[in-house]
C-alpha cells in the first residue's frame, strides 16, 4: 500500500539546505518529486540505506520524479549563486 505524504512546499536562501524526509529506522521504498519554480538549480540529495549519496540537480523551472529502494534521508540544497523555491512530495510503499 502506498502513502502519499503531504506536498511541501519550499523556499531556501542562497546556499541553504534542508531536510524533507526523514526515515532512520531502515529505510522506507519511497518515490520522490521535486519542482523547481525558480530561476536557479535546486540539488536534491538522496540517502538510502547501503548506498553511496546520490545528488541530482534540477534546472530552473523544471521537475523530477524518482523512485529508490530503502530511502533513508531527502533533502534539498539551493546553490550559492540564489535562492530557489517549489515543492517536494514523497509517496512510501512496500514496493
Amino acid at each position: 500500500m502506498a502513502i502519499l505524504l503531504p506536498q511541501q512546499f519550499f523556499n531556501l536562501p542562497a546556499g541553504v539546505g534542508k531536510s524533507y524526509y526523514e526515515n532512520l529506522k531502515g529505510g522506507t521504498n519511497a518515490s520522490v518529486t521535486v519542482q523547481n519554480n525558480s530561476a536557479n538549480p535546486v540539488s536534491l540529495v538522496l540517502y538510502a540505506v547501503n548506498a553511496p549519496i546520490i545528488t541530482y540537480e534540477i534546472p530552473a523551472f523544471d521537475s523530477l520524479t524518482i523512485e529508490l529502494a530503502r530511502l533513508l534521508v531527502a533533502a534539498l540544497l539551493s546553490p550559492a549563486g540564489g535562492a530557489t523555491f517549489g515543492y517536494i512530495q514523497l509517496a512510501t510503499t512496500d514496493f
